[in-house]
């Protein structure tokens, strides 16, 4: 496959100066720089096929002579690094461009590298409301946060122009040691360096914009992919969604706080749903059918003859799918007999009637259905 034009890697024109080309290549770096896309084999490509542009275009001569004969002018002068240097290579080369003896360790990854002191952003909480319907199916929320985003002015170096300098202190090692005579001999120890605060470089001229932070303040739109099955009061977390650091360090985490609405209808239990359905105790004597709501829409029903208040009917697989993609929970109806208030004279004499029957004491009795279909209509 064919290489790019070194000027299109790099997003500059021919006739772009030193300071626009160091620009341009620190922007590329940080954006690509496989700390910040663990895992990511296309954006390592991309890291290393900078370095290879700036590698040309930054040395006059090799420039010149690309500007002449492009790739073909190069032989092997800038071929190496998409299969020959290491990444340690690209960074003790150009360190330059960032001011400092290895300054990526200062910008990437987590805790210290190299002695180097990294910034790490806040992590960040935000609440999102789903309903049953949505925990049920899982569901792609788009929410904006306000937060520390990288300056765009420095590329979030917090630099103007990328003015940095070694610290004279710790000697660009962000770390300072220390000897001390005792009765046991001499102790020697290392410390986060006080002048530079473990960075191991100072800036020169702080940027106008964020005021050598390197970040500020801005919305951002985040795309989130909520898994069925979730709880209340679950807490998923978002790696790299939260507030970056300052002078290009890592961002914090997105820590995002569920909470599942009520359902109108529906209780939760786990997975399990509960409904209460309410019959007239004529429907539950002579059996019917009717219609229970689900997270899928209206299911039917067939109530047998004798139901009693109390009843469990089960509907499987009606509830919700497990978090971890195994089982799905049911529906459980719970039957409950309604009885009858504000009767009239005629509907009471009717039960006075039916009062002594022993098809209306607590015990076994016969099929009274003839009958029951009768009083049926009273109390519709």
């Amino acid at each position: 496959m064919s290489k790019r034009d070194y000027y299109e890697v790099l997003g500059i024109s021919k006739g772009a100066s030193e300071a626009e080309i160091k620009k341009a290549y620190r922007k590329k770096a940080i954006k690509y720089h496989p700390d910040k896309n663990p895992d990511d084999s296309s954006a390592e490509d991309k890291f290393k096929e900078a370095a290879e542009a700036y590698e040309v275009v930054s040395n006059p001569e090799k420039r010149n002579r690309y500007d002449q004969f492009g790739h073909a002018g190069m032989g092997g002068a800038a071929g190496g690094f998409g299969g020959g240097m290491s990444m340690d290579d690209i960074f003790s080369q150009f360190g330059d461009v960032f001011g400092g003896s290895n300054p990526f360790e200062s910008f990437f990854g987590g805790g210290q590298r190299g002695g180097q002191r990294v910034n790490r952003g806040a992590n960040l909480r935000v609440k999102i409301k789903l309903t049953l319907e949505e925990v049920a199916a899982g569901v792609e929320k788009n929410i904006k946060v306000n937060k520390y985003v990288g300056c765009e002015t420095c590329d979030g170096s917090g630099a103007e122009g990328g003015s940095f300098s070694s610290c004279q202190m710790c000697n660009g090692s962000g770390r300072v040691t220390r000897i001390a005579n005792t009765i046991l001999g001499s102790m020697q120890t290392a410390s986060t360096c006080p002048s530079c605060g473990g960075e191991g470089q100072t800036i020169t001229d702080k940027c106008n914009t964020c005021f050598g932070d390197g970040i500020v303040k801005d919305d951002e739109r985040i795309k989130l992919e909520i898994p069925a099955g979730v709880e209340d009061d679950m807490q998923l977390s978002v790696t790299g969604k939260g507030n970056m650091g300052p002078r290009n360090g890592v961002a914090g985490d997105l820590i995002v706080l569920v909470e599942i609405l009520e359902h109108p209808q529906l209780k939760r239990d786990n997975n399990n749903l509960f409904y209460d359905l309410y019959l007239h105790f004529s429907d539950a004597a002579l059996g019917t059918a009717t219609e229970v709501p689900t997270l899928q829409g209206k299911a039917k029903i067939k109530i047998g003859e004798g139901t009693q208040s109390g009843t469990l009917l089960r509907l499987k697989g009606k509830g919700l799918p497990s978090l971890s993609g195994y089982g799905q929970g049911d529906l459980l109806v719970n039957i409950n007999v309604w009885t009858p208030q504000n009767l009239s004279k005629e509907e009471k004499k009717a039960l006075e009637k039916l009062r002594s029957s022993e098809n209306f004491k607590p015990s076994p009795a016969k099929d009274q259905k003839g009958f029951f279909e009768k009083m049926h209509q009273y109390f519709k």
